[in-house]
């Protein structure tokens, strides 16, 4: 398999990492804290959606109907 993309800081951090030997136990706690740190910023970005857009409850209720889902030609 050929990249022709360069890797980014993130990767290279990584690389960094995991260069280290890790026990299975700190490999799973720091995939862990991969997870709940991309988790918490998605979360964070639908916090600014909601509040920029002005969605609600009643917007979520809209989408799961059929005609009120975002992009349905339908609509």
């Amino acid at each position: 398999m050929i990249i022709d993309k360069p890797l980014t800081n993130l990767q290279l951090e990584l690389l960094k990492l995991y260069s280290m030997e890790l026990s299975e136990e700190q490999l799973l706690e720091v995939k862990r804290l991969l997870a709940n740190y991309f988790a918490e910023r998605a979360s964070d970005e639908m916090d600014r959606l909601w509040e920029e857009l002005g969605w609600n409850d009643e917007t979520m209720e809209q989408w799961l109907s059929d005609s009120g889902q975002p992009g349905n030609p339908t609509k």
